[in-house]
């Protein structure tokens, strides 16, 4: 059996270059780790914000259907009445987003045509600015949600790499602790694996860099 002063003077050296590597190396990948967890944190706050504009705009959407439905029904009580004067007075009320919708159902001539829709607000024409802004905020809170997804999915990995390549640490500081030639191989080897491993995963990984 070899003593540990008889070590051969590759395996400190490749020890040594092995511990320096994977402590830089877990440096970076816990330095990416916290990166892609503040990218998440950003893109859940931008996922947030988002939604909280997206049911502004519906509440307003809601509100204005509302308003659009009550003064729909004083219209149209007058429209049936045939009363000239005050279905003028209602209609002069509409709101500009309402109108086109009226218009066109009028011109299917509701009262004489059973094909006609039932109501203004089953035309192509009510179209409401706010519920499109809600649908598109809506669309834009989901998509910074899945961005967030995303990195947190990153942070794990990287997290993941710290742990590996803390582990190829403790096998090159072991290394050095075996009474065997063999044995400091086998231990020094198995940390170069796990190392180069993690190594060639990581630099599958996307970066996070920016400022």
């Amino acid at each position: 059996m070899e003593s540990e002063g008889k070590r051969p003077r590759w395996i400190e050296l490749v020890s040594t270059i092995l511990l320096a590597l994977a402590t830089v190396a877990t440096a970076w990948a816990g330095y990416q780790a916290s990166r892609w967890g503040g990218e998440q944190a950003k893109a859940q706050a931008r996922a947030n914000a988002a939604r909280i504009e997206a049911n502004r705009a519906a509440n307003l959407a809601n509100g204005q259907t509302q308003v659009d439905v009550a003064t729909f029904i004083q219209w149209v009580d007058a429209y049936a009445r045939k009363d000239d004067e005050l279905t003028d007075f209602y209609d002069a009320r509409f709101r500009p987003e309402f109108k086109p919708a009226v218009d066109a159902w009028i011109a299917t001539r509701p009262l004489e045509n059973p094909d006609a829709p039932l109501t203004p607000f089953a035309m192509p024409e009510y179209e409401l600015s706010a519920t499109a802004d809600a649908e598109r905020l809506d669309a834009t809170a989901n998509g910074e949600a899945a961005k967030a997804r995303r990195d947190i999915d990153r942070a794990n990995r990287y997290v993941l790499c710290v742990v590996l390549f803390a582990a190829s640490l403790f096998f090159a500081g072991m290394s050095t602790r075996m009474r065997s030639t063999a044995a400091e191989t086998a231990v020094l080897v198995i940390g170069c694996v796990v190392f180069l491993s993690a190594l060639a995963w990581m630099a599958t990984f996307p970066v996070s860099a920016s400022l």
